[in-house]
């Protein structure tokens, strides 16, 4: 009987094993021919999106990223670093090998002169280092970081820098910010170097618009994922063949006639971005003994009203503001210049939770108007950007004069609160011409009085958009760039936003809504409870090790002791 019961076990002992085998075996086929992959975070911090899972699988030819994020950092460089390592290994899977990448530490060559020569084309390429400060064996110590990478395709290159994100922010929400946006920022690097965009934009002229190199940064850095044109409204039949239209601080009045170009294009489905200017103001003006600002009259804020927004004729004044050079005074027969408070440039750092905007630095303006937004039926109307809380509405005509910037600030009279200044317009709008003939001059006389869903984007200030220039070399500065101040604004990103989102609202600018949620540890009890921790971590595989090996041994004499 107990000969027969073992030889039942043993049988039973191996049919199990070879269901075992059987199992895996199964199992690695199926992993073999379907690929798949389980991202169990809250945040989904490990999925990749689908539109780059698309773009990377589109890969003709191999694409090589060297990251300069090599070295020993502390523990919020070393998550950045382990971030962009963890995407990019995902990028090589969907990439089906046409992906290489390499770390890399700048600071890791020997000699002073070739490190230097390489710091150096690093910055050319568009790579800006930061000075990272941490403590070592209670020595505080410095060390030049490269925050960046460089993407090589077909003899192409991008430079791409990792360090993003809202210089307000906290330095671990910063990097934290920075973290969230490592796929986009290097998916829409790889895009730029291997897919050739087929969307044509339009920058329209003929109204007093910036000049092409008041806007060369900006054009420059769109020609890298679109076709740009630019072409005289009024010597245009109309706007058919284009994908985007820009509008620039127009200084001048439209016709009728250009404006029903502007709409039925719009109503056809295409997408617009204006930067207009309610009021004239001028710096050199007031530099010169002061001047009043006046309201332009553009003839577009029928247009606008029909769509669903306004633009008021007024300014915004804002004690978060830019800051200019004024003579204060003379040594001799030479001015001396200080920096003052012009608070006619507002620094614009409040923005809506959106793609377009999320995790944006400050963006700089100049002579910045309020927006209200009006019924347009079926429009859904986004504000973008806002002031700070701490603004003050003038209504035209605003004396501007330096003598201002002098004054001693009055908190009372900066109460206006937040004023939002850039709007997202979404759905089928209605055309102005509706129930009206179309203007004498224009080839389609059909006037399409509803439109399909489209967007348009509305800001109030045409100076968001325009580079300043070098005057002793006539070269473009960077745009957002403050020649005075020396820094750098996040003007372009903004704009470069907006403009991915119209053309491409499904694509990658939706990949910047990835939100990884910050969970710092609670510094206090961290110190107060090392100890207890420490033993925890130690001792406790230890006891569960052992409390396992005692459960198994008298389950085991249990079941023997029975024969």
């Amino acid at each position: 009987m107990v000969m027969e019961q073992h030889k039942s076990n043993r049988s039973s002992d191996i049919l199990k094993f070879l269901a075992w085998v059987a199992g895996i075996v199964l199992l690695n086929v199926v992993a073999a021919n379907y690929f798949f992959r389980l991202d169990l975070t809250e945040d989904k911090r490990y999925t990749i999106a689908p539109v780059t899972k698309q773009m990377l699988g589109g890969l003709e030819n191999e694409i090589v990223v060297d990251v300069y994020l090599e070295g020993d950092f502390p523990a919020g460089f070393k998550r950045l670093q382990q971030s962009v390592r963890e995407t990019l290994d995902e990028f090589r899977i969907y990439a089906d090998g046409n992906l290489r990448y390499n770390f890399i530490d700048p600071t890791d060559i020997a000699d002073e002169k070739q490190r230097n020569e390489f710091y150096t084309s690093l910055a050319q390429k568009g790579i800006i280092p930061t000075n990272l400060r941490a403590t070592e064996e209670g020595k505080q110590v410095e060390r030049l970081v490269f925050p960046g990478a460089v993407i090589r395709y077909k003899g192409k290159e991008a430079a791409v820098n990792l360090l993003k994100g809202n210089l307000a922010a906290t330095p671990d929400e910063r990097l934290n910010q920075s973290v969230e946006g490592v796929e986009y920022e290097l998916a829409t690097a790889i895009r730029k170097v291997a897919f050739q965009g087929n969307k044509i934009i339009g920058y329209i002229t003929g109204q007093g618009e910036l000049e092409q190199q008041q806007v060369t940064d900006l054009l420059g850095s769109l020609q890298e994922y679109y076709r740009v044109a630019r072409g005289d409204l009024a010597q245009i039949p109309s706007l058919d063949g284009l994908d985007l239209i820009i509008v620039a601080k127009p200084t001048q009045a439209f016709t009728e006639a250009d404006k029903y170009k502007i709409d039925q294009f719009i109503m056809k489905g295409g997408k617009a971005v204006f930067f207009v200017d309610p009021m004239y103001a001028d710096l050199d003006s007031v530099a010169a003994g002061g001047t009043f600002a006046l309201p332009y009259n553009l003839n577009l804020d029928d247009l606008l009203f029909r769509y669903g927004v306004r633009l008021n004729p007024n300014l915004i004044m804002d004690l978060n503001s830019g800051f200019i050079p004024i003579v204060t005074g003379y040594m001799g027969d030479r001015p001396q210049t200080e920096m003052i408070n012009w608070r006619f440039y507002p620094l614009l750092n409040n923005f809506s939770d959106h793609p377009i905007t999320r995790n944006l630095d400050a963006v700089y303006s100049k002579f910045v108007s309020t927006m209200d937004t009006v019924k347009a039926d079926g429009i859904r109307k986004t504000p973008l950007v806002y002031t700070s809380a701490y603004s003050r509405v003038l209504d035209a005509p605003v004396p501007l004069t330096l003598e201002e910037a002098r004054l001693e600030v009055n908190p009372q009279q900066y109460q206006a609160g937040q004023q939002p200044v850039g709007y997202l317009l979404e759905g089928p709008f209605t055309s102005l011409f509706r129930n009206r003939k179309a203007p004498a001059g224009v080839q389609q006389a059909a006037v399409q009085e509803k439109g399909v869903p489209t967007k348009i984007a509305v800001f109030a200030d045409g100076d968001l958009v325009r580079n300043d220039i070098n005057a002793r070399t006539g070269q473009a500065y960077e745009l957002g760039f403050d020649r005075f101040n020396n820094i750098t604004f996040a003007n372009k990103e903004l704009a470069m936003n907006t403009i991915h989102y119209l053309l491409d609202s499904e694509g990658l600018i939706n990949v910047r809504s990835k939100e990884i949620e910050l969970r710092p540890l609670d510094k206090v009890r961290l110190k107060e409870e090392k100890t207890y921790w420490q033993l925890l971590n130690l001792v406790a595989p230890i006891v569960l090790l052992g409390l396992f090996g005692v459960a198994r041994y008298y389950l085991r004499k249990r079941r023997y002791e029975r024969f």
